[in-house]
C-alpha cells in the first residue's frame, strides 16, 4: 500500500516545538535549561514504564512504528477503487463472475482481493457481507488497541511531570538554607519536568492517538465501500447504479467522475 507523509502531522510538530520552546527563548531563556537530564528521564522513563506496565509487550514493541505509520500513513485510494469496482461490474454482466478471476491480479488492496475472491467462489450474500463485517470490526478493534496506548501515555506523562517537579522541590527544600540564587535555580529546575510532562502529552502522545484514529475511519470507511461495491456486483446492479452507490458515500469533490 502506498504512504505519503503527512504534511500536517509534520507541520504541527514543527510549530509546536517552535511555538512553545520559541517563546520561551523570546522572553530571555536559554534552551540550555530544559534539558534537564534528571526531568527527562522521569517523564519519558516514567510514561513508558507505565505504559509497558499496562500494556502486553507483543503490543508495547509496536510503538514506534504506530508514530511511524502516524507521520506516514497509508493512502487509501477510494477513486481508483470505485473505478475497478465499476470495471468488475461491467466484466462480470458481460462475461460472468468467473472472468474476474485474471482481475484479481491487478488489485492490491488485501481485503478488496477477499472479497471478490469470495464473490467468485459464490458465497451467499449473507455469508458476504457477514465475512466483512467481522473483519472490519476486527480491524477496528485492534487498532483501537493501539490508539489506547498514545491515550494512555498522554494521561501518564503530565503526572510523571508532576511526580518530577515534586521530587525537584524536595530537593529544594534540602537545599534549604543555602545561597538564595541556588534555592531559585533548583526551583527554576523543578519545573522543567512539569514543562515537559504537559508538552509531551498534549503535543506528542495524544495528536498521534487521534491521528490514528483518523486512519482507522478511513479505513473502516474504505473497507465499508469496498464490501458495498462488492456486494453490488453479486446482486447483479448495473455499472452505473453502482458508480452512483459509491459516489453518494463521497463528498462532492471526491466522487468519481459520472464519465469516467
Amino acid at each position: 500500500m502506498k504512504r505519503s507523509i503527512d504534511t500536517g502531522m509534520a507541520l504541527g510538530l514543527v510549530a509546536g516545538f517552535v511555538s512553545i520552546f520559541g517563546s520561551f527563548l523570546l522572553e530571555g531563556g536559554q534552551i540550555g535549561a530544559l534539558i534537564l537530564l534528571p526531568a527527562m528521564i522521569i517523564v519519558f522513563g516514567g510514561t513508558f514504564a507505565a505504559a509497558m506496565i499496562g500494556t502486553p509487550m507483543k503490543m508495547f514493541r509496536k510503538v514506534w512504528k504506530l508514530v511511524y505509520l502516524a507521520l506516514f500513513p497509508p493512502i487509501f485510494e477510494i477513486r481508483t477503487t470505485i473505478t475497478s469496482i465499476v470495471r468488475f461490474s461491467s466484466i462480470a454482466r458481460k462475461e460472468g463472475l468467473l472472468m474476474l478471476e485474471k482481475e484479481t491480479q491487478s488489485v492490491t488492496n488485501p481485503f478488496m482481493e477477499k472479497m471478490v475472491r469470495l464473490l467468485i467462489d459464490g458465497a451467499d450474500p449473507e455469508v458476504l457481507r457477514g465475512l466483512a463485517e467481522a473483519e472490519t470490526a476486527y480491524v477496528t478493534d485492534r487498532h483501537n488497541q493501539h490508539i489506547a496506548i498514545f491515550q494512555k501515555m498522554g494521561g501518564y506523562s503530565p503526572t510523571m511531570g508532576i511526580i518530577g517537579t515534586v521530587m525537584g522541590l524536595i530537593a529544594t527544600l534540602a537545599s534549604a538554607g543555602e545561597d538564595a540564587t541556588t534555592l531559585i535555580k533548583h526551583i527554576g529546575s523543578a519545573f522543567i519536568a512539569t514543562l515537559w510532562g504537559v508538552f509531551m502529552a498534549n503535543i506528542v502522545w495524544l495528536p498521534i492517538a487521534d491521528k490514528l484514529k483518523n486512519i482507522n475511519n478511513q479505513e473502516r470507511f474504505y473497507m465499508e465501500m469496498i464490501t458495498e461495491g462488492v456486494l453490488a456486483i453479486q446482486s447483479g446492479e448495473i455499472p452505473t447504479v453502482i458508480k452512483a452507490k459509491l459516489n453518494s458515500m463521497l463528498s462532492k469533490s471526491e466522487q468519481v467522475d459520472e464519465k469516467a
